[in-house]
Order: C-alpha cells, then sequence, then structure tokens
C-alpha cells in the first residue's frame, strides 16, 4: 500500500492509499479519485514531504497538547506543511458530499445483495462456514450479534442507513 497526497481542481488537498502506482493511475483515469470535501474527480498527486517520524527529547517537551484548542486551523495533509481556514462552508459542502456517497453506496447494496432482514447473522454465518450460497447479502444486527459475527472472523460492513443524518 502506498500514500499519496492527492490534490482536486478546486484546490483541496487530501490523503488517499492505493495498492500501488498503477492502481492510483488506473483510479484516475477511471475518475474513481474523488475529493471528500466537494466531490471532484479532477485530481492530481500533490507534491508529498518524506514521511520522517520526529524524534522527541527525552523529557517530552516537544509534546503537542491534543487539549488545546485554541486554533482553529487544520493540517489538510498529515503530509502538507499549508494550513488552511475550514470555513463553516467547506464542512457544509464536505458534508452533503459525505451524504450523497453514503447515499450511492447503499443504494449499490440494494442494488446488488439480497436482502434478509433480521436473519442476517444466521446467514452471515452460513455463508462464511460454507452451508450456504456464497453471495452478498444486507440486513439487520444487534450490536451483540456485530461483535460475535466480528469474533468469530466473518467480515462484515455497516451499511448507511437512510434516515436523515444531519442533526
Amino acid at each position: 500500500m502506498i500514500l499519496f497526497d492527492i490534490k482536486c481542481s478546486g484546490g483541496h488537498v487530501f490523503e488517499a492509499w492505493f495498492q500501488n502506482n498503477n492502481a492510483f493511475d488506473q483510479q484516475l483515469k477511471q475518475d474513481l479519485v474523488e475529493c471528500p470535501l466537494c466531490g471532484c474527480t479532477k485530481t492530481s498527486k500533490s507534491l508529498m514531504a518524506p514521511n520522517i517520524s520526529p524524534t522527541l527529547s527525552k523529557d517530552n517537551s516537544e509534546r503537542i497538547d491534543l487539549n488545546d484548542h485554541g486554533h482553529h486551523k487544520v493540517m489538510v495533509s498529515a503530509h502538507s506543511t499549508s494550513t488552511h481556514e475550514v470555513s463553516a462552508e467547506d464542512v457544509k459542502h464536505a458534508l452533503e458530499h459525505m451524504h450523497k456517497t453514503m447515499a450511492k453506496f447503499r443504494a449499490q447494496v440494494e442494488k446488488s445483495c439480497e436482502y434478509v432482514g433480521q436473519e442476517f447473522a444466521d446467514e452471515a454465518r452460513k455463508i462464511h462456514y460454507g452451508q450456504g450460497e456464497k453471495r452478498g447479502i444486507y440486513g439487520e444486527i444487534t450490536i451483540r450479534e456485530t461483535e460475535e459475527l466480528m469474533d468469530e472472523g466473518i467480515d462484515i460492513l455497516p451499511v448507511p442507513g437512510t434516515d436523515k443524518l444531519d442533526s
């Protein structure tokens, strides 16, 4: 896996992981590299600083106080040396894009997977242990059932709901 700083035509810089450089190039050609702030797919690699771990003095005097909320700037990228003010409008656009992306994801799951409702945990186990037809499924499970499936090594992924997400 390789981490790239990506810049969209809107000027936003963000990080993204790729299997390798070829995977990035293929996804870029297919307009699959999308800015998480504005949804723009006109993107390119941004200049990156090398990822060098800082060394702290033994007395830890260089530690950053994570409780210091006095500043209102955020790093656009962990490897970027520049900071940008994040406006309420930026946050609004990012949330709108996130909601649209989650709705697309849910629509794709509903289109390509079988709805099994409350039987999700049982069906997932049958598929995992080779006792049921191998297929994509979705449905509802409790937190306890989620923990049990994960403890058994059964891979699951939450699907965003259709309820209002802006509260």
